[in-house]
């Protein structure tokens, strides 16, 4: 129908041009991130109504809650529990209102997305605009045909979690088409790993996984920290303008934190000692071990016969004994340059 639309298209359209209007009512479908941003972006291009309707519950949305919190903020109405079952038009094929059935739950027992829906249960909104922000389904065409490539869930390719690589060895993938809907950010941070597996691919001699950040982390239990120094303060809200309609305005309506804001932001951090250590870059010089506060570093050597390890307590003797014997041989080398 005329009147649906993508939401990537709206919010390019809407960015190439502010002055973009639309009239009458706009419901938006979907709960993530993206949807909130069509969501603020059509209030201020219409005067009608914006309605958001998302498969899950306020509490599983899986838009930041900062994002939904500027949504209701902005006069938004969030409608939780209900998936798309068709869009009705009128006789010159505009839009004319989006019929919703009751999803009674979103991810089955592994919390992998497997919406249940209720297809007794429906409403129905009126509205003149319908924005999709939701997932988009995975069509590969003939790029595959004649390779190893596995398809799984979803028709996402099978590839190895750390490289990136799939059965056909030259082929490696990334983003949605591998891990399902998810966000932007760990499709980019995707891509750079998939590109160091595709460098590494084409270089005689060289390993897929040696060296690789593995990314295994331990959270920290931020209910259960212990630490005297720490500042367990909340993150710094930003003022608002005053100066601007920002309900309305495209504008930027955030000001920059102020200096205490800064100071007590910056106190949350945490010197917990988890960094990541490249193994082809650290020498184990052993200073790090020194520096830490809470005696949290430890140094653990895997392979202990390829090299002798001397105690950082143990050092004097051999330091001395080490920088007598090139003191000779700088003496005496000078000495046959002569």
């Amino acid at each position: 129908a005329n009147g649906v639309e993508s939401g990537v298209s709206f919010l390019r359209r809407i960015n190439q041009d502010t002055s973009i209007r639309l009239s009458g009512d706009v419901v938006v479908v979907g709960g993530g991130n993206v949807a909130a941003d069509v969501a603020r972006a059509a209030v201020r291009a219409t005067d009608g109504k914006v309605t958001m309707l998302s498969l899950e519950q306020r509490d599983e949305m899986p838009a930041a809650r900062d994002e939904i919190d500027e949504v209701l903020e902005e006069g938004i109405v969030i409608e939780n529990g209900w998936g798309p079952k068709e869009v009705l038009k009128d006789a010159k094929g505009n839009v004319k209102a989006i019929v919703f059935k009751k999803c009674t739950s979103v991810f089955d027992k592994d919390h992998k997305f497997a919406p249940v829906y209720d297809e007794d249960d429906t409403i129905t909104v009126a509205c003149n605009h319908v924005v999709m922000s939701i997932g988009q389904s995975i069509q590969w065409g003939g790029l595959l045909e004649g390779s190893k490539v596995e398809l799984g869930r979803g028709n996402g390719a099978v590839a190895d979690s750390l490289t990136y690589q799939t059965a056909e060895p030259d082929i490696f993938v990334g983003g949605d088409v591998y891990t399902g809907p998810k966000f932007a950010i760990d499709a980019i941070a995707a891509g750079r790993e998939g590109a160091i597996s595709i460098h590494r691919f084409v270089q005689p001699h060289s390993s897929l996984t040696i060296g690789r950040n593995r990314r295994e982390f331990i959270a920290l239990d931020k209910d259960n920290i212990k630490v005297e120094q720490y500042d367990n303060s909340s993150r710094q809200i930003p003022g608002t303008r005053k100066d601007i309609d920002h309900k309305k305005s495209f504008r930027d309506a955030k000001l920059p934190f102020t200096e205490e804001q800064v100071k007590a932001e910056t106190a949350r951090c945490l010197g917990c000692g988890a960094s990541v250590v490249d193994p082809n870059k650290c020498i184990g010089c052993g200073v790090c071990t020194t520096k830490c506060e809470f005696n949290a570093i430890k140094l653990h050597r895997e392979r202990p016969e390829c090299s002798t390890m001397i105690p950082s307590e143990k050092k004097l003797p051999y330091v001395l004994g080490n920088g007598a014997k090139q003191a000779l041989k700088i003496k005496f080398s000078k000495k046959k340059e002569k």
